[in-house]
């Protein structure tokens, strides 16, 4: 009897572990659909609450805020406590500022009621510091972007709600969302998975390892252009729009949908380019079409040309999101719940400030045309980053090479003065680096072959570019020992020697 109960349950594990991505993915576009209540349903709102045009960026945008911050908290817990215990909870505050602002009457309520809603668009570090743990590294990219897909929540609220709003008025609209809550707190009590892999590192701990990483405020950059478009976008659309274009409410809710669907459906597409190409080489064609989509919205052109602007960003946008969240668990793998956190959160910000900035120029200059404008500069300046971060690791893999070899090596210059060497050098050797820097291999010398003999090896390698053989060297210690020896000469464009590698190896026991 306990042998089947054992087997029962091993089938049950197995099942729940197997509904953890399309549980995760549908909660996240449960946490989307209510993050961007407010944006999606501001037209009928504002028919029924005065809110003066200062203001109206500051609603639409105050979600983002917590829903931002929050993200590191929610990463590190979803860590400590897993991803079960944390949507449930999500969605139980959230029933709270979804009833409130179905209630609302005022700006004042609007702000309450939108700061707490941030909590939805908070879980997104849930699911990506939770899945990875149940898939190999090689599909971690393709893993996360198809949990991204949850960004359709804002998508399918965009293009609902407006449409309900319309039949049933905007008030019992907001509330229906109490019912979808309510379902989610139940799948999750009922199919999370009860047995996550746990990390208890303290935050602060995490927190400080990760933070004097350069490359984390690296992504978090291109990550508050990728993410923090997508979003301000979302935001911006629908109102935008309406009084810049003359569409109707619903047309605009379509349209921005639109936008968020093309975002969403490459993000898992950038996710499984990442896994079978360099992700950063991938970063620079995001942000070149970045920069020149900007600068096209900037001449405000027409409808047709603007369309094809805003839908290159949601393309370089999805792309984008999905690279770099291969990035981040590629680089914090340990840390991965605080990086997570602290990249979504500023990715996060990233949708709070653009429709601000959009508003205070707006109404100094009467138009749009500069914010873009400051976007593609953003956008260029992140490609030049990410050619810089590109060949940073270049280097840095050629320098743990050199480093990690087991073969010791020496590099001069033509005139034969060392310019470095690396640690096998110093173990095989006993000469540290400071020791040979600016002298010549002599030093090494053992005395055993002739002056013809070096003639003959120099004359090889400045005819042939190198030489390869058995040589008697000796150590610091006096020690005599035979090692195979490789001599290259490296040339630069004109053919001409700049320096000499020399690789060996100790044979004296063979």
């Amino acid at each position: 009897m306990r042998i089947i109960k054992r087997i029962n349950g091993e089938k049950v594990s197995r099942m729940i572990k197997k509904v953890q991505l399309p549980l995760q993915t549908l909660n996240l576009i449960t946490g989307f659909m209510v993050w961007v209540i407010i944006s999606s349903l501001m037209p009928f709102i504002s028919e029924d609450i005065s809110i003066p045009p200062g203001r109206l960026a500051m609603v639409t945008a105050i979600p983002v805020v917590l829903g931002s911050i929050l993200r590191i908290p929610l990463g590190y817990y979803a860590n400590i406590l897993g991803a079960r215990i944390i949507f449930m909870s999500s969605f139980i505050l959230l029933l709270f500022p979804v009833y409130f602002i179905s209630e609302a009457s005022t700006v004042t309520h609007l702000i309450i009621g939108g700061l707490f809603l941030g909590i939805g668009g908070a879980v997104f570090s849930v699911g990506v510091t939770s899945l990875p743990k149940y898939f190999p590294k090689d599909k971690h990219g393709l893993i996360n972007g198809i949990y991204g897909i949850g960004n359709i929540g804002t998508a399918v609220t965009t293009f609902s709600a407006p449409m309900v709003a319309a039949q049933i008025g905007w008030a019992p609209a907001v509330k229906m969302y109490l019912i979808l809550l309510l379902v989610f707190i139940a799948l999750n009590f009922f199919f999370g998975d009860r047995h996550e892999p746990k990390l208890k590192t303290p935050i602060i701990e995490q927190i400080k390892g990760v933070s004097r990483n350069e490359k984390l405020w690296l992504f978090s950059l291109f990550y508050f252009i990728t993410f923090g478009s997508f979003v301000a976008f979302t935001i911006y659309l629908p109102n935008f729009l309406v009084s810049n274009f003359g569409l109707d409410k619903v047309d605009a809710g379509m349209r921005t949908a639109g936008f968020i669907a093309v975002a969403t459906f490459f993000r898992p597409v950038g996710g499984w380019l990442a896994d079978k190409f360099q992700p950063l080489f991938l970063l620079t064609g995001t942000f070149s079409i970045y920069t020149i989509a900007a600068i096209i919205l900037a001449f405000m052109p027409d409808m047709r040309l603007y369309t094809a602007g805003c839908l290159a960003i949601a393309f370089s946008a999805g792309i984008g999101n999905g690279v770099i969240f291969k990035l981040v668990p590629l680089y914090f793998n340990k840390q991965a719940g605080v990086a997570n956190g602290i990249v979504s959160m500023m990715g996060g910000l990233g949708g709070f400030f653009p429709p601000i900035m959009l508003s205070v120029i707006y109404s100094v200059t009467g138009q749009y045309s500069i914010g873009f404008m400051l976007l593609s500069q953003v956008a260029l300046a992140s490609l030049v980053l990410v050619v810089w971060l590109y060949f940073q690791d270049r280097l840095a893999l050629t320098s743990e090479v050199f480093n990690s070899t087991g073969q010791g090596i020496l590099v001069t210059d033509v005139s034969g003065l060392i310019k470095t060497v690396n640690p096998a050098f110093t173990k095989l050797t006993g000469y540290t680096e400071d020791e040979v820097l600016g002298r010549q291999p002599s030093i090494l010398k053992s005395g055993r072959q002739s002056k013809e003999f070096y003639r003959v090896m120099w004359g090889e390698v400045r005819e042939t570019g190198m030489w390869q053989g058995e040589i008697w060297n000796r150590r610091k210690n006096g020690e005599e020992y035979l090692q195979w020896l490789n001599i290259n000469a490296v040339k630069d464009d004109t053919g001409e020697d700049v320096r000499y590698v020399g690789t060996f190896s100790d044979i004296t026991q063979k």
